[in-house]
């Protein structure tokens, strides 16, 4: 049975840990919220560019642009969303175990990975595999410019042909104690997202709508890389603070038990030590 100093020092290590669990947690929420409302500020713009989108290519009869073309995907880019640090639960471990799903699933013939944040350079390094490019600065100060440098990367390689495809595993936020991972193609845009215009009312386009899809496809995909990354930030937020918030509890609990255990060692001291009394007084009397 350890001893009650033994048994204090652990009471004190782990109430230290429960201090900065908490105070981790607290963070997580904080941030967490922040990056909530700027996927509510973001949605007014998705909303009326998907809009604007599917009147536009409702008036186009050919809709011909690089970033719609087709190809058989021998070659593909795959962009790997993970967070900088750790302590968020499962959240860099299930997209890494997508990653390797696919690596492993042989669906395409050539994948090249771009990766976007620190742990999945520690996974990636050691297991040996090449990466395209990486990101490691972008995700802890995420702002659109630099979501919008990587999109501009990811489509110069579609375009010149040197991927066929472009897809990103990410975690998708859909609330504070459920993230899914999701596999999105990116490239080609797929044409069900612009629509077929059925409904829309007539409008007149200046310059012409061909000439305004060409400019917003662009945008399109920009915003599309925008939206995930956004979407990741706060999924890592969420299981931080769902995790640390799950530490807390098990420290609390544990406080508890070594404080019953502690008490129990302590009563049993005292009761040794007053038996101990009374047998050296119980002897003292007989003689």
């Amino acid at each position: 049975m350890p001893s009650r100093l033994d048994l204090r020092r652990r009471i004190r290590s782990v109430k230290a840990t429960e201090q900065i669990t908490k105070a981790m947690k607290m963070v997580a929420a904080a941030r967490l919220r922040r990056w909530q409302n700027r996927i509510l500020e973001a949605r007014p713009y998705a909303e009326e560019l998907s809009l604007v989108l599917r009147r536009v290519a409702a008036r186009v009869s050919e809709r011909k642009h690089p970033l719609l073309q087709v190809r058989p995907e021998n070659r593909v880019a795959l962009v790997v969303v993970t967070g900088d640090k750790g302590l968020c639960g499962a959240f860099n471990a299930n997209v890494l175990r997508e990653v390797a799903a696919i690596l492993e699933s042989k669906r395409f013939p050539e994948v090249e990975i771009t990766l976007v944040g620190r742990k999945g350079a520690e996974y990636f390094r050691h297991k040996g595999i090449p990466l395209a490019s990486m990101h490691l600065d972008l995700m802890g100060r995420l702002t659109p410019e630099g979501a919008y440098a990587l999109a501009r990367e990811l489509r110069g390689k579609f375009e010149s042909g040197q991927v066929d495809a472009v897809y990103v595993v990410y975690n998708h936020f859909k609330s504070l104690i459920q993230q899914q991972v999701k596999v999105e193609k990116l490239l080609p845009i797929e044409r069900e997202q612009l629509g077929d215009g059925n409904g829309e009312v007539p409008m007149l386009f200046e310059p012409t709508p061909q000439a305004i899809l060409h400019a917003l496809l662009p945008r399109h995909v920009e915003f599309q890389v925008w939206r995930m990354l956004l979407d990741s930030v706060a999924a890592e937020h969420a299981a931080r603070m769902v995790a640390m918030d799950s530490a807390s509890k098990n420290a609390a609990e544990m406080i508890d038990r070594l404080t019953l255990t502690y008490n129990r060692v302590r009563q049993a001291t005292i009761t040794k030590e007053l038996i101990e009394i009374v047998s050296g007084a119980a002897a003292l009397g007989g003689r």
